[in-house]
């Protein structure tokens, strides 16, 4: 029978015997994959600090929604830009086109003037006075009738009763006073008041036509001279007469030629004023009534207009009518 012998030295490692495997059947999880595997974007996420992590994420997230909400504003803009190019152009309509137009309008219809927008106001609230000498005399124009015995003037109607404003040496002395009124109607008158030192006397119609209209009067607080003004009568007893022209000066005296009175604080005008013009309306641009004309001047001695009338200021006639002052 030999002997086995047993070795003096044992090995410095023994190989460890591999495990066994795994059934198949038992249920493993798989093995994490490499960062590699997940993608750029989550390993650039992994190296970022987590805030700049979070922003990351958030724009990776709305980047879609931007992107399509950009293209919609475009599209936007497009579709108005093709509206608008669809659209007919204005027309530039420039000065000298204007001016052609407005002087062909001028042509075809041409504006009235300012004087005649002003009578138009007071046209129909003046009246022709004529102040009677015979107590016979009907008033109604005759050629066999002398001048003498009739006083011609004019008169404004300032109160819806009839009552009238005229100077008073058209009616001084007179038996009777008739008024024609601007739509023909006549009528007798009485004289109700007078104010010698204005020379101003104050009628009252004994019968109103339907469309009587009193004239609107205002203050010469603000009148100037170089206003334009007209004067509006019956000169030599032809009218309604206008005539146009500007104060030429405020505060004037005038004496008569005879020297018998003198009248102070007139208006002075060089609209034109003759015999029959007296006791008429003086009238702003506007229609409005601001003195009543009494006077004019002519060193030739003559009863001519020669450039220069005078007017009463309206507070003294309105004062004169018992009116209350402006």
């Amino acid at each position: 029978m030999q002997n086995r012998k047993t070795p003096l030295y044992s090995p410095s490692r023994r190989t460890a015997p591999a495990a066994p495997r795994p059934p198949a059947s038992a249920a493993t999880p798989p093995p994490a994959a490499p960062d590699a595997a997940r993608g750029p974007a989550s390993a650039v996420a992994q190296t970022l600090p987590p805030a700049k992590a979070a922003r990351a994420g958030f724009w990776r997230r709305q980047a879609p929604a931007m992107a399509w909400g950009g293209m919609g504003a475009l599209l936007a803009v497009a579709v108005m830009l093709a509206l608008l190019a669809l659209q007919p152009r204005q027309r530039v309509i420039t000065q000298k086109q204007i001016d052609a137009a407005v002087r062909h309008s001028l042509e075809k219809e041409p504006l009235p003037s300012p004087a005649t927008k002003a009578y138009e106001k007071v046209g129909r609230s003046v009246v022709r006075v004529i102040g009677l000498m015979d107590e016979k005399d009907d008033g109604r124009d005759r050629p066999d009738k002398r001048a003498l015995d009739r006083s011609l003037g004019t008169g404004v109607v300032i109160k819806e009763d009839g009552t009238i404003l005229t100077n008073l040496h058209v009616v001084w002395g007179a038996k009777k006073v008739r008024v024609t009124f601007a739509n023909g109607h006549e009528s007798e008158a009485l004289m109700l008041g007078a104010q010698p030192e204005n020379d101003l006397a104050v009628l009252k119609a004994l019968s109103l036509p339907d469309d009587l209209e009193p004239a609107t009067m205002r203050s010469t607080g603000d009148l100037a001279s170089g206003d334009q003004v007209i004067a509006v009568g019956h000169p030599f007893g032809i009218g309604p007469s206008v005539s146009a022209g500007v104060v030429s000066g405020l505060g004037r005296e005038f004496r008569s030629p005879e020297g018998q009175h003198s009248l102070t604080n007139l208006i002075q005008f060089d609209a034109a004023a003759n015999p029959g013009n007296s006791g008429g309306p003086l009238v702003t641009m506007d229609g409005y009534v601001v003195g009543i004309v009494t006077a004019i001047l002519n060193p030739n001695e003559q009863r001519t207009f020669v450039g220069i009338g005078f007017a009463v200021p309206i507070e003294n006639a309105a004062g004169a009518a018992g009116l209350p002052p402006f």
